[in-house]
C-alpha cells in the first residue's frame, strides 16, 4: 500500500513444545498482555496433536495452521502467507511471473486463449485469440478450474509445457511445445475506437500499472489529438495498490483534490490521500504522469464499473463520481472498501492483515456497499445473465460490516430468479448460455452504451432500473 500505510510490525513469537500446560510467557503485541490462559490451552493442544493423532505431523506445519486460522477467522481479506503463498502473492503485484504469455477464460470448460501477449513464448509460438486449449502436457483441461490450469501452465522459467490447441477457423488440433520464461503482465489495454473516442482499460493495479496506463494515454493523444470522450473501463478489475488508484484518479482530476481518506485503528492509517505525485510516487522515481497531454484533465470521461470492480477500482470510480468528473456506467461495484497492509514475518512469510476502512472523498464508506452508478447498465442488450450470480463483498463470510448494513432481500431474490433462469436454459440447450464478449470488442453492449453516453446520444439502461433504484436509495437512507 501506499508509504503513509506502511509502518512496522511487533511480532511476538514463541517457541512451542511438547504437552505444556503451563507456561511462563513475558511477551507483549503493540504493548497488550497476550492472554496467558488462552496461550496455554494452545500450547496444550499442540501438544495433544503432536503426541496423540494418528500419524506424526511435522511442527512447522501445525505454527503455520494456527497462524493461518488466526487471521482467516477475522475477515475475507486478511490472510498469513506461507512460502508459496507469498510467492503468488509478490507475482500477483509485481505483474510478473513464469509461464507461457497468454490471457485466458474459459468456454465450454475449457481455456480459451482471450489474447496472446506481445512478446510472450505464446505469441512467438503464434498461439491466437479465440484459440481453445484442450490438453495442458498429458491432463485434459476439461474438469479443471481455472487456477488449475493456470498453475499447469506456470513453472520455473526455461521448461517446457506443451499445450494441445483446437483452433476454431480452422477446425484443427494441434500440439504446441512452448518454453516458459518470465512474463510482465501488461495492466493496461488501450486503443481509438472511432475518430475522436478512445477505451482504456485498466484489468489490476500493480506495480507497473501507473508507467503502463500514462504510456497509454500519451500513444491515444498521438494517435487522436483531438479526443472527444475517453472511457475508462474498470469492470472486473479486482483492485491492487493504492498508490496505483491514486495515480489514475490524479490523472483526471485537478491537483490535490482528494481521492480517497482512510481511517483505522493506528494512527498511521488515519490519513487523507490527494492527487499529487507526493501520494503515488517512488522514492527516488520521476513522475510517470509528467508526460500526460494536459487535455486530459477536461476530456469528458465515462467509468464503466460492474460488480468484479473492487477497491482500488472503486476508490478511483469513486473520486472521480464525487468529484463530477466522470459519470459512472454499469453496476453497484463490489463493495471492497477495506484496506490491507502487508508486514513481513521472515524473508519468504508475511501476514496481510486488514488495517483501515476507505472512504470516498465526500465521506461515503465503500465497504459492503461499493459504488453506485449514476447510469445502470446491463451486460448485454438481451439484459442480464451472470450479473446476479456474482459474489460481492456483503455476500462474503465474516465480512466487515458496512455502515447501518442490512440483509439485502431483493438481491437474494435476484440471484434467486437467475439462477433459475440460468438452469433453464442448460435444460433448453446443450451449449448453456452465450458467454460474454470480450471487453473492448465491437460485441461490447456496455461500452457501446459509454460512447453513446460520451455522444450525448440515446443510452439502453438497465431493464430492471427501477428495482435497482430502489435498492440503491435504500442504502444512501440508511
Amino acid at each position: 500500500m501506499g508509504s503513509k500505510l506502511k509502518v512496522a510490525g511487533l511480532v511476538a513469537i514463541g517457541a512451542v513444545a511438547g504437552a505444556l500446560t503451563t507456561m511462563q510467557l513475558q511477551a507483549f503485541a503493540r504493548n497488550t498482555p497476550l492472554p496467558l490462559e488462552e496461550l496455554q490451552q494452545l500450547a496444550a493442544v499442540f501438544g495433544m496433536v503432536k503426541s496423540d493423532y494418528v500419524e506424526p505431523v511435522d511442527e512447522k506445519k501445525l505454527i503455520g495452521n494456527a497462524i493461518s486460522g488466526m487471521v482467516s477467522g477475522l475477515d475475507p481479506h486478511s490472510q498469513y502467507f506461507d512460502k508459496k503463498t507469498f510467492k503468488e502473492f509478490r507475482e500477483g503485484t509485481s505483474g510478473r511471473f513464469v509461464g507461457v504469455g497468454i490471457e485466458i477464460g474459459m468456454e465450454d470448460g475449457l481455456v480459451k486463449v482471450v489474447s496472446p501477449i506481445e512478446g510472450s513464448p505464446a505469441f512467438r509460438a503464434g498461439l491466437k485469440a479465440g484459440d481453445l486449449v484442450t490438453k495442458i502436457d498429458d491432463t485434459a483441461v476439461k474438469g479443471l478450474t481455472m487456477d488449475q490450469a493456470v498453475k499447469k501452465m506456470r513453472g520455473e522459467p526455461s521448461t517446457k509445457v506443451v499445450l494441445t490447441v483446437f483452433r476454431k477457423s480452422e477446425g484443427r488440433t494441434f500440439p504446441v511445445s512452448i518454453t516458459r520464461e518470465e512474463i510482465r503482465v501488461q495492466s493496461v489495454r488501450a486503443k481509438v475506437v472511432e475518430p475522436g473516442y478512445a477505451w482504456l482499460r485498466v484489468s489490476q493495479f500493480q506495480d507497473r500499472t501507473v508507467e503502463d496506463f500514462a504510456r497509454k494515454l500519451e500513444e491515444l493523444y498521438k494517435q487522436d489529438p483531438n479526443l472527444k470522450g475517453l472511457v475508462l473501463d474498470l469492470r472486473n478489475d479486482p483492485g491492487g495498490l493504492l498508490e496505483g488508484a491514486i495515480a489514475v484518479s490524479a490523472a483526471f482530476l485537478p491537483n490535490d483534490a482528494v481521492v480517497v481518506s482512510t481511517n483505522g485503528q493506528l494512527p498511521e492509517s488515519k490519513a487523507t490521500f490527494k492527487a499529487s505525485p507526493d501520494f503515488y510516487m517512488r522514492r527516488g522515481g520521476t513522475d510517470p504522469l509528467r508526460r500526460v497531454p494536459d487535455a486530459v484533465k477536461k476530456v469528458p470521461l465515462v467509468v464503466l464499473v460492474n460488480e468484479g470492480s473492487a477497491s482500488a477500482s472503486e476508490i478511483v470510480a469513486g473520486a472521480l463520481q464525487d468529484h463530477k468528473r466522470a459519470t459512472v456506467m454499469g453496476a453497484q461495484t463490489f463493495g471492497k472498501g477495506s484496506v490491507q497492509t502487508v508486514r513481513p514475518l521472515t524473508a519468504d512469510t508475511a501476514l496481510k492483515i486488514t488495517t483501515a476502512r476507505y472512504y470516498t472523498p465526500s465521506g461515503k464508506s465503500i465497504q459492503a456497499r461499493g459504488i453506485v452508478p449514476d447510469v445502470w447498465l446491463d451486460e448485454t442488450a438481451e439484459g442480464n445473465v451472470f450479473a446476479a450470480l456474482r459474489m460481492r463483498e456483503a455476500d462474503l463470510d465474516k465480512h466487515l460490516t458496512g455502515t447501518d448494513e442490512k440483509k439485502d432481500e431483493a438481491r437474494e431474490k435476484a440471484r434467486e430468479e437467475a439462477r433459475k433462469k440460468l438452469e433453464e436454459q442448460l435444460a433448453k440447450s446443450k451449449d448453456g448460455p452465450k458467454p460474454l464478449p470480450e471487453f473492448g470488442s465491437p460485441e461490447d453492449f456496455p461500452l457501446e452504451q459509454a460512447l453513446n453516453q460520451l455522444k450525448g446520444k440515446s443510452v439502453v439502461v438497465s431493464k430492471s432500473v427501477v428495482e435497482r433504484k430502489a435498492e440503491a436509495a435504500e442504502t444512501t437512507n440508511n
